[in-house]
């Protein structure tokens, strides 16, 4: 699987264009912000995603999802249900953020533990991630041994658990118990700041020791 990583919003928040090179199928994963810019990025790479998938519904996250998928047609997939009420609370994030207000919106497809997603020819697995929101979720290409993680895990640190039904302990669990048996080849791309690997993280993370 191909990726393209576009900073967005003031949060420099990693959305990601994710593509089959077989079939040039595309999906746009985390579009926080910034739409005319991930519209542009697209045109650049000449890519049209069939899908916008979520790992979590925190406004730097799911901003621009819902115009972006009116713009392109394509359904909204994920997060994992538990999420629908940061999603429901869009408006109230955007004020706390002091954004223009970013409306509610509910996801075509929720997401569970063990559920697939198809991009083209390269298959996802879903894996439920609770602790920075209790609805998070991964998407992992196996084959290609990439995991795009949204706020679990990052390079040096892990997601904040300070939030409403937010859980340190879930959050380490998640990363110990559902990423870290993964492999330590396998490279993530997190939703701030810098690709890892799940091997580097787990000798140098300081929250992993």
């Amino acid at each position: 699987m191909n990726y393209h990583i576009i900073p967005v919003t003031a949060f420099a928040q990693n959305c990601s264009v994710i593509w089959c090179e077989a079939t040039r199928d595309a999906a746009l994963v985390d579009p926080g912000g910034d739409a005319a810019t991930i519209i542009e990025t697209l045109q650049q790479l000449n890519l049209t995603p069939t899908q916008i998938l979520l790992t979590h519904g925190h406004l730097d996250h799911v901003g621009a999802a819902a115009e972006l998928a009116a713009h392109f047609q394509v359904p909204i997939v994920g997060p994992q249900q538990l999420d629908a009420f940061w999603l429901e609370a869009l408006p109230t994030q955007s004020r706390m953020f002091g954004l223009a207000e970013c409306a509610s919106f509910t996801p075509d497809r929720w997401l569970e533990e063990g559920d697939r997603v198809q991009v083209g020819e390269v298959t996802l697995e879903i894996l439920h991630t609770p602790g920075h929101t209790p609805g998070h979720i991964v998407f992992f290409d196996r084959a290609g041994r990439l995991l795009i993680s949204g706020d679990v895990i990052f390079h040096g640190g892990v997601g904040r658990s300070d939030f409403p039904q937010g859980s340190h302990q879930d959050l380490i669990a998640s990363i110990k118990e559902k990423l870290l048996p993964l492999g330590d080849d396998v490279t993530f791309l997190p939703g701030h700041g810098a690709i890892s690997t799940l091997g580097r993280e787990r000798i140098s993370n300081p929250f992993l020791q």
